[in-house]
């Protein structure tokens, strides 16, 4: 036999009803914010914009083809690549380790969190302007500690490394609070019995540690190469317009937003998005492929 439906009490309807009065701004939110200009930037992609959005023109997809055969665009790439090189595994190995010493109950542990954490809630403009300053050829605390004259920001060949360095500084924060969360976690049993069985506390970090934080780490993984290869603050602020190094350090949203707001080519623009958002989606989906093999649940 069927089972009845129970109708709703009048009670139970008001409760429905709050419940979607309270969820709605987080949905038109999503719409709004997220949803609707995923679909517009795909939509621009395919014309060739006009000024303040109208009189736009379809060329199908002559912003794509111009793109890809575009070497400024395989440049932007690959210097994204190379700054996601840097400061994704360089960023989650520091971090790791601060967090396993940091997790320990030791005096000033609280208060060394949050000098690491720091370059999180610093404004982006102060961090871009104190590392200037370090880099500064001239009179840079780095060349004046070091005796030298390097041009750290603006030789093409190094620059891509001094940039990748503030990322890492940058970020290293974040992803120590992430992993603390995720050491927390882990039972102290294991580490119990390990020390019975007279393992070492380097053979207890990567037989008991690695493994059990493999989901932490994962997810820190994913979320830090999005991030790398959507970077832009960094490079607007740090790097001049002016600079020689520029064309080897911009990145792919750097390009994007010179081609949407400084030349006022938003098809294009918007193309370019596209492709760096189906890049990202790749990456993503061999990352979920990986994660059955190389993340372990306990």
């Amino acid at each position: 036999m069927k089972k009845q439906k129970q109708k709703m009490s009048i009670a139970q309807k008001k409760e429905a009803i709050w419940s979607y009065f309270f969820v709605a701004p987080t949905i038109i939110g999503l719409v709004v914010l997220n949803i609707y200009p995923i679909f517009n930037t795909i939509y621009q992609s395919f014309f060739k914009t006009g000024d303040f959005g109208r009189g736009n023109i379809f060329i199908g997809i002559d912003n794509y083809t111009k793109l890809l055969g575009n070497a400024e665009i395989w440049q932007a790439f690959w210097n994204t690549i190379k700054y996601a090189i840097i400061e994704v595994p360089f960023g989650i190995a520091i971090a790791l380790v601060l967090a396993v010493f940091l997790n320990k109950k030791l005096a000033g542990t609280s208060v060394f969190r949050t000098i690491f954490f720091l370059p999180m809630v610093c404004a982006p403009a102060a961090v871009a302007m104190v590392w200037k300053w370090l880099y500064n050829t001239q009179f840079g605390l780095l060349n004046n500690i070091f005796g030298t004259k390097i041009e750290w920001i603006s030789n093409p060949k190094i620059t891509w490394i001094s940039i990748g360095i503030i990322g890492v500084w940058s970020i290293i924060g974040y992803n120590m609070v992430l992993f603390i969360s995720g050491l927390q976690e882990i039972p102290g049993d294991y580490y119990e019995a390990a020390r019975i069985d007279g393992a070492s506390e380097i053979r207890q970090f990567f037989d008991i540690t690695i493994p059990l934080l493999s989901p932490t780490t994962f997810f820190i993984v994913q979320t830090r190469i999005i991030g790398a290869l959507t970077v832009f603050d960094l490079m607007f602020m740090v790097m001049d317009k002016t600079n020689a190094a520029l064309g080897k350090v911009q990145s792919v949203v750097y390009l994007f937003y010179q081609y949407s707001f400084t030349n006022g080519d938003k098809g294009t623009g918007a193309a370019l998005v596209v492709i760096l958002l189906v890049f990202i989606m790749v990456i993503t989906v061999i990352l979920q492929t990986a994660e059955k093999k190389l993340v372990y649940h306990n």
